[in-house]
């Protein structure tokens, strides 16, 4: 997999924003590949420039490593399968195809060749590519942007792509797609809670709702059988049985403090009427 990562290039054309290289470099990076080749770029130290640096973010090795080129077809030399990404039209050139048509038929090229090399190729920023080169390319790629408004800065454009045929590996492999998560250490509180660990909370929950009237245990009616089932239904953990218990231990604290104010009161009450007498 590795391997076919770095079979992959992706071809700017003319840029002149210092920012937008560096922007390339990271994009290239975070979606795992490393290849990054300027032609005729404004600067001739485009990778060395300030704004390039700042905005690679960590991605200076890719910067390094770019290749700079006077013509496309010098920077097209050692590819097998080259798209030339556009948002326009063309009424002459190679068959179009969209991002995701294109990453797979850049998985598929470098699967079915051993010594293929892919290329996404983006103009300048201002004018995007000429005819002249996306002659030199052999596919036509389009994002599906909005049609209204599908000005896409070439950093951006350039992300997209990267993010398209990096997914386009990884799942034809079956690669994780998710980050890998440490293994966590057993915990014991998530465990299903016994059977005579339910019972004794179902026994205790009972008891806290009579305590709080909200049953009544000369007229249960369904009330317990339908709270059964509830609590069967949700596997409950040893942590969650110990919990529950601890909101009927409150339950029934509070039924009691409450019962006990008012007998106090009633007895106070009782107290003030003999003394009136």
């Amino acid at each position: 997999m590795t391997q076919a990562f770095s079979r992959v290039r992706f071809v700017m054309v003319q840029p002149s924003h210092p920012g937008n290289v560096g922007s390339a470099a990271r994009a290239i990076k975070t979606m795992g590949f490393s290849g990054l080749s300027l032609v005729e770029p404004k600067f001739s130290d485009m990778t060395a420039q300030p704004e390039a640096v700042a905005l690679a973010s960590g991605a200076g090795d890719v910067l390094a490593a770019a290749s700079t080129h006077d013509t496309l077809e010098a920077a097209l030399a050692p590819v097998t399968l080259a798209f030339a990404m556009t948002a326009r039209v063309r009424d002459l050139g190679p068959p179009p195809c969209d991002i995701r048509q294109a990453a797979e038929l850049a998985r598929a090229h470098l699967d079915e060749h051993a010594q293929g090399e892919v290329a996404i190729v983006l103009g300048t920023e201002r004018a995007g590519l000429t005819n002249a080169h996306i002659a030199a390319c052999h596919r036509i790629c389009h994002i599906p942007a909005n049609p209204e408004y599908s000005s896409l800065n070439v950093a951006q454009a350039l992300q997209l792509a990267a993010w398209e045929l990096r997914y386009a590996l990884l799942a034809h492999t079956g690669a994780p797609l998710l980050p890998p998560t440490p293994a966590a250490t057993p915990d014991p509180g998530a465990a299903p809670a016994s059977s005579a660990a339910v019972q004794a909370f179902l026994a205790h929950w009972e008891e806290a709702l009579v305590a709080v009237q909200f049953l009544d245990p000369q007229h249960p009616k369904k009330l317990l059988p339908r709270m059964r089932h509830l609590f069967s239904r949700s596997a409950l953990t040893r942590d969650e049985v110990d919990m529950l218990r601890g909101v009927c231990t409150a339950m029934l604290a509070t039924a009691r403090n409450k019962a006990g104010n008012t007998k106090a009161e009633s007895t106070k009450a009782d107290i003030e009427a003999g003394g009136k007498e």
